[in-house]
């Protein structure tokens, strides 16, 4: 009875235990938020931040890669590194540098609203490229359809509709200090780079299945990422910011900052989603980003004492009836996969007990052949 229960146990584990390690990397996300924005309004450079954020990953992975990777990391050739330095760029270079760069010329809200789009358009291309299995006779076809676009309307809802503010409970336990004196100047440019770090943000996701099917090794690739996107960030932030003293660490709220970023978000967040990408597909990873977005709402409201709109709540319920029903579609892939598995596993032993019941009979013909 025991032993039952603990093979059910077991089972139940390693079934959701990619969704346990997508949330916990969604409030590993949300806490860099609040420390980010106060580094931020400490005056900390963002491209600066990345850079030192991606150098720092890079030297914590580092250790762990080499010694615990050694046996199944792959020789590294030209057009391994090549990929690799693309996948750099998409995930650590460009993307993050056109995101935050987009901060100075946009609101807040809109680049909320235009990043939780990224699990729609990974969806998308991945369909468009068939790493998603998608059959509309299925109801679990159809239930992923509906729950990436239901979970879409919760995120749109929750960014651009308002509604009347929640009363508060408390007085805010934090008073926050910062600098929002943040200028719009160019609404269009800050627009197009927002849509731009959405859509190579995506491609990053999906690239990101394809380069671990020839690197399969989580924790060189994440290490490898950090390095050469710290690099690209780097050379970014020499061309736009040519003061020295954007590079000097002030305060501690920055250097905790770059810290908290570089080993917890860089390098074991980025871990966690390459093998959740591996597992279980890029969109799967992608359609836990809104949580972030709740999860940062709710803390704001309860620690900053920052309102909380009913169209936020509303559009938090959406998202998550929204992401049940595609996880739900999604078990339907794993069901799929396991039923392959075991015909094949089947296949195989028939086979192999056909010719162990052919040998003896061989035997025995020789035997009679002898003289």
């Amino acid at each position: 009875m025991a032993l039952t229960n603990g093979c059910s146990f077991g089972s139940v584990h390693r079934k959701f235990k990619p969704h346990l390690l997508m949330v916990l990397a969604q409030i590993g996300y949300t806490v860099l938020y609040f420390i980010t924005e106060a580094s931020f309004n400490h005056g900390l450079n963002p491209h600066v931040y990345v850079t030192y954020r991606h150098v720092v990953a890079g030297v914590v992975i580092f250790p762990f890669a080499y010694f615990l990777e050694r046996k199944v990391r792959p020789k590294l050739t030209f057009a391994l590194l090549l990929e690799i330095f693309v996948l750099s760029l998409l995930g650590v270079g460009l993307t993050l540098n056109m995101y935050f760069a987009s901060l100075r010329y946009t609101s807040p809200t809109f680049v909320a609203s235009m990043v939780n789009t990224i699990a729609s358009l990974t969806f998308l291309i991945a369909v468009v490229l068939r790493l998603e299995v998608l059959d509309l006779r299925n109801p679990r076809g159809m239930a992923k359809i509906l729950g990436t676009f239901i979970s879409l309307a919760g995120v749109m809802t929750m960014t651009l509709y308002k509604g009347p503010p929640m009363r508060s409970l408390r007085h805010p336990l934090v008073h926050p200090q910062g600098n929002d004196t943040a200028t719009h100047e160019n609404w269009l440019k800050g627009s197009v780079l927002t849509i731009a770090s959405c859509l190579t943000w995506s491609i990053w996701y999906i690239m990101q299945a394809f380069t671990l099917k020839r690197y399969p090794a989580q924790l060189s690739l994440t290490a490898w990422m950090s390095f050469v996107g710290g690099a690209q960030s780097a050379v970014f932030t020499v061309i736009i910011e040519h003061k020295r003293a954007a590079w000097v660490i002030s305060s501690s709220i920055d250097f905790w900052s770059i810290i908290y970023g570089g080993v917890a978000v860089s390098g074991l967040v980025v871990f966690v989603q390459l093998w959740c990408t591996e597992e279980r597909g890029p969109v799967f990873v992608t359609m836990f980003n809104p949580l972030s977005t709740i999860l940062v709402a709710v803390l704001a409201y309860f620690v900053l004492g920052e309102k909380l709109f009913m169209g936020s709540i509303l559009g938090a319920i959406v998202v998550i009836v929204g992401l049940y029903m595609l996880l739900w579609g999604k078990d339907g892939d794993q069901e799929v996969n396991k039923d392959s598995q075991e015909r094949t596993h089947s296949t195989y032993k028939e086979q192999t007990g056909s010719k162990i019941a052919i040998s003896p009979t061989a035997d025995k013909e020789a035997t009679r052949c002898e003289p």
